[in-house]
């Protein structure tokens, strides 16, 4: 499917702060058959479940993609199962051809939400990650980068692509940063499940941390 670039009133500003009901999270091709291939791969998928445990508690929207889903496999049980609570938050599931996952039917599902701001979780950092990031920015969108929730085949390649990836205006961050700008409030209603999550993921976030970071030598 072709990626047609389109025109937005909504241009990223140089703050580009994340905000409830304008911000989704997306889930690129966290697929069965690449476990064994990608760099701590278990560490991307460690991530990218607790993003999903953190849309049911603040209502973030949730997109994923899957490359050639007939050869490279579904998306990864482990965040199957996490889908599945969200119900109509999960705004869908789509295959594609292309790199990037800026699809005709991807682009239309954030027109169709509103959404202004994207967070990016998956893979390989120096391919779809890179390119959907590229087309995101392009078309007018904040993309937010997670560092401890990206990887590649070669661990070399990650500190180069997200230097690319900052250098064209993307944020480079962590999950546990966005979470807190997301939650922003500890008055909010649902900060004691937000504190329980967080509480939940210290140890896994802080080995997510240090085994992903660290090759992250550029920034």
């Amino acid at each position: 499917m072709s990626c047609p670039l389109r025109s937005v009133s909504y241009r990223m500003s140089s703050v580009a702060k994340l905000h409830l009901g304008k911000t989704a999270i997306f889930i690129c091709d966290i697929q069965t058959k690449f476990r064994t291939a990608i760099h701590s791969y278990d560490n991307v998928i460690k991530t990218a479940n607790k993003m999903l445990k953190l849309a049911k508690i603040l209502q973030i929207p949730v997109i994923v993609t899957e490359q050639n889903p007939k050869g490279l496999g579904s998306t990864v049980p482990e965040l199957l199962e996490s889908l599945e609570p969200l119900g109509p938050l999960h705004l869908g599931t789509f295959g594609k051809s292309l790199f990037s996952m800026c699809t005709d039917e991807f682009n239309d599902c954030l027109k169709k939400n509103d959404i202004k701001s994207c967070i990016i979780v998956g893979i390989e950092s120096h391919v779809c990650v890179l390119q959907s990031t590229l087309d995101l920015l392009e078309q007018g969108y904040d993309v937010h980068i997670l560092a401890d929730g990206v990887s590649s085949c070669n661990k070399e390649e990650i500190p180069y692509a997200l230097a690319r990836m900052r250098q064209s205006g993307a944020i480079i961050t962590t999950s546990e940063c966005v979470a807190f700008q997301l939650q922003v409030d500890a008055k909010n209603p649902t900060f004691k499940a937000f504190s329980n999550l967080i509480k939940e993921e210290k140890e896994s976030t802080k080995d997510v941390l240090q085994t992903l970071l660290p090759t992250r030598s550029l920034l």
